[in-house]
């Protein structure tokens, strides 16, 4: 697996943001940024392909994802992303940018957060003409001769950008739940426990960062995930584990260590119980997949 911390500052296409925007790959990527992108990266900012014309094979984490017309796949920090080759030319946009130019815009976009699940976004006619109008915008603002353009005409167009993703993202899903305070509250949680997640916080201590009674934020989580606190932080640690196994040569005792397990032996049955499989087991099956 590839690390890509501090390669969106290689590859930026603004002086003063960490913005990057492609339109039909026209600008060449330097040839080490090329062959990581290539590969299964890490994710270290925010990544969206946003397809125009033509099909294209994606997989984040360990989902795959086929995109065609009026789509977009995507992807967050600390995902595992991969690009299948494409077996014919696509017209598409894609874009990246950091934290610090999500900080810089002048509204949350509780999409960011993922709460339903989904790494895929689909457009209908309209919403797709208006995608594909900003997106050629910002590749021309970004790409045009001469003196570069002003940061806020950027983050004017990005902002318009994201809320357009952010509309077609719950298109469809109960509007007036996801202004229910307790989905904000579910948001809120996703981003403690990711924000710290091999820090192995305990409920009440998150309970308590996000203001709120334990029995409250079990309330919500289970209403939202329909899961307990507990068990959607075991969950996600467990997939974090998946992903490191799927990219990285370690032993049980690194992988547990490095998400924060003192004792390896509970890591590896919680790795059993969860998954179906030993860790041994899990590996195996990799292999005998990338083999075929």
């Amino acid at each position: 697996m590839q690390e890509t911390k501090g390669l969106l500052d290689k590859i930026k296409h603004h002086e003063k943001l960490t913005i990057t925007v492609n339109e039909n790959c026209a600008i060449e990527l330097p040839e080490e940024a090329l062959q990581k992108l290539l590969q299964p990266h890490k994710l270290s900012y925010y990544y969206f392909v946003f397809m125009d014309q033509g099909t294209e094979t994606f997989r984040t984490d360990l989902r795959e994802a086929t995109i065609a017309d009026g789509q977009m796949v995507w992807g967050l920090p600390n995902q595992i992303f991969t690009h299948d080759p494409a077996h014919q030319p696509n017209q598409q946009y894609k874009i990246g940018f950091d934290e610090n130019t999500l900080t810089l815009l002048p509204h949350s976009y509780p999409f960011l957060i993922n709460p339903l699940n989904t790494n895929v976004i689909t457009f209908d006619p309209e919403a797709k003409k208006r995608v594909k109008a900003v997106l050629a915008i910002l590749f021309h603002l970004l790409h045009s001769p001469g003196k570069s353009v002003k940061a806020d005409i950027i983050l004017a167009h990005l902002n318009s950008l994201l809320t357009e993703f952010n509309s077609a993202y719950f298109e469809g899903a109960n509007h007036e739940n996801w202004a229910n305070p307790k989905v904000d509250k579910y948001i809120e949680f996703k981003l403690a426990v990711e924000t710290d997640l091999t820090e192995q916080q305990t409920v009440d201590a998150i309970a308590k960062k996000l203001g709120m009674t334990t029995s409250s934020l079990y309330t919500v989580v289970k209403e939202q995930a329909g899961v307990s606190p507990k068990e959607w932080i075991t969950n996600r640690l467990i997939l974090e584990a998946q992903r490191q196994l799927q990219y990285n040569t370690v032993s049980v005792k690194e992988l547990a260590y490095g998400l924060g397990f003192n004792d390896p032996s509970y890591f590896s049955r919680l790795f059993r119980k969860r998954t179906g499989k030993s860790v041994t087991e899990f590996v195996t099956g990799l292999r005998d997949l990338s083999s075929n």
